[in-house]
């Protein structure tokens, strides 16, 4: 080798990505963004405080009733401890309190909602990745899963993920409508309706370059394009 010859720059190694692909029977790929430890954490932390306290209240009321109320708490705390995630996933669209507040769900790995026989076998292998002690095993597993997967996730197939929050609608500027000059056909009207909804999000040369397109179309001069645009798009849909 030369002396001055240098080794190949090494590529650069692809930046960390916490976004799920799944495709859908349909042929649409669906993006989901999987939640870490520490979201995952907090709002389990939110839902044994939430149990705890139940428990509390529900044991001091019970208490009351002598052996029949002992016997009552030992089904009520069953039931809270085994069912209280389940019916909330199932019943909530995959969201227990905690992860309601957090802005969390559960849902299967291809997107679909959680169900029965899979929330009940994510929550009943809690006993596993509780093991040795403090969650170790379930930490372990989500800090070495690239879908931040505990070991209850991995044997049920599901998926906590944050909560996609609907996208605002597309807003069109406030002016009078107008009629087009011509027929347009429904190419022609959704690129008008394009126009109209993204020029927000554009530089006004880009609005002025592309709406000078169409001005000897429209027959106005080319200052006015964009206006009328907008005016023929808000007829296109109706007054405000």
């Amino acid at each position: 080798m030369p002396p001055h010859a240098t080794s190949p720059a090494k590529p650069p190694s692809p930046p960390l990505d916490t976004r799920y692909s799944v495709e859908t029977p349909e042929g649409i790929d669906l993006v989901l963004h999987p939640a870490g430890l520490v979201p995952r954490a907090l709002a389990f932390a939110v839902d044994l405080g939430i149990r705890g306290l139940i428990l509390l209240l529900m044991s001091i009321a019970l208490a009351l009733l002598g052996e029949l109320g002992l016997g009552l708490m030992s089904l009520l705390f069953f039931l809270v401890t085994w069912w209280y995630m389940v019916l909330f996933e199932v019943l909530n669209q995959g969201r227990s309190p905690g992860k309601q507040l957090l802005g969390l769900r559960v849902v299967h790995d291809d997107g679909t909602p959680v169900g029965w026989s899979a929330s009940l076998t994510r929550n009943l292998l809690r006993f596993v990745d509780i093991l040795p002690f403090g969650y170790t095993l379930g930490i372990l597993s989500c800090l070495a899963h690239p879908a931040f997967k505990r070991l209850g996730d991995l044997a049920a197939g599901t998926l906590v993920i944050y909560r996609e929050k609907p996208a605002a609608p597309p807003q069109l500027p406030e002016v009078a409508p107008l009629p087009a000059p011509f027929p347009l056909q429904l190419a022609e009207q959704r690129a008008l309706l394009d126009f109209a909804e993204r020029q927000s999000s554009l530089s006004l040369e880009r609005r002025r370059e592309l709406a000078e397109i169409l001005a000897e179309p429209l027959a106005v001069p080319p200052e006015q394009a964009e206006a009328r645009i907008d005016g023929i798009a808000r007829g296109l849909l109706g007054p405000a």
